[in-house]
């Protein structure tokens, strides 16, 4: 599995076919960055939507900010306990079929 960073669109790809989108957009607020994470539908590699966060939150432009507003599927346990695992504070809160979270980014080191 590959990822793809297009500008502001993250694609991970694995035989030739997209599993796993992310779409990242700087704010007004320098200190806030957005993604929005989806994974398609059908059989998706283990590890594929945590590897998406990942890749996320390893750009230069995330890694630049404080604070990320992130969409997710409402459900996503996979990329919810990635971005638990690499963020501070993290707070979540459901939206339709859709789950919002705001986490704290740690510094880089």
């Amino acid at each position: 599995m590959t990822a793809e960073c297009n500008g502001s669109n993250i694609r991970l790809v694995e035989d030739g076919r997209v599993v796993a989108v992310a779409d990242v957009e700087t704010t007004d607020d320098p200190r806030v960055i957005r993604a929005s994470l989806h994974a398609e539908a059908g059989h998706r590699p283990v590890g594929a939507r945590a590897r998406l966060v990942d890749a996320v939150l390893d750009l230069d432009e995330t890694q630049r900010r404080h604070t990320l507003e992130a969409t997710l599927p409402l459900g996503d346990v996979e990329a919810l306990q990635r971005l638990r695992s690499r963020c501070c504070h993290v707070r979540t809160r459901p939206a339709g079929a859709t789950c919002l979270v705001d986490a704290e980014l740690r510094a880089s080191p």
